[in-house]
């Protein structure tokens, strides 16, 4: 089964995310910070990456740049989930490189389509 790396620094959001994964046969692996996440992609090289946008010392936003400007995770597709709702902020996420933003809160359907549209 396909392995996601859920990289948020609310340890309740992260816990929902993973419940929703395992529970769907996803693996599932954890970075409460951004450059946590960063090393976990490059090691693991994960099918998909979920990142929040609002987290201390580095934003989602952030986040996806590096992610898409090193050789090793640039093809790794990204989910941004965040609580920023407005179409300026979806728009920004996917300049940035993420192939899905959505917006919490979510359902676990709306979570695993997101997944499956990246993952395949």
């Amino acid at each position: 089964m396909a392995t996601v790396l859920v990289v948020d620094d609310t340890p309740s959001q992260v816990e929902l995310i993973n419940s929703f994964l395992s529970d769907s046969g996803y693996d599932v692996l954890t970075a409460y910070n951004c450059r946590d996440g960063m090393e976990k992609a490059v090691t693991h090289q994960p099918d998909a990456i979920i990142t929040d946008v609002v987290m201390p010392e580095m934003s989602g936003f952030e986040f996806c740049r590096k992610l898409k400007k090193n050789p090793a995770t640039a093809k790794l597709p990204i989910i941004i989930c965040s609580s920023k709702d407005k179409e300026i902020d979806r728009i920004w996420g996917m300049r940035q490189g993420a192939e899905v933003y959505l917006t919490k809160p979510f359902t676990r359907q709306q979570l695993l389509r997101a997944v499956t549209l990246v993952v395949g």
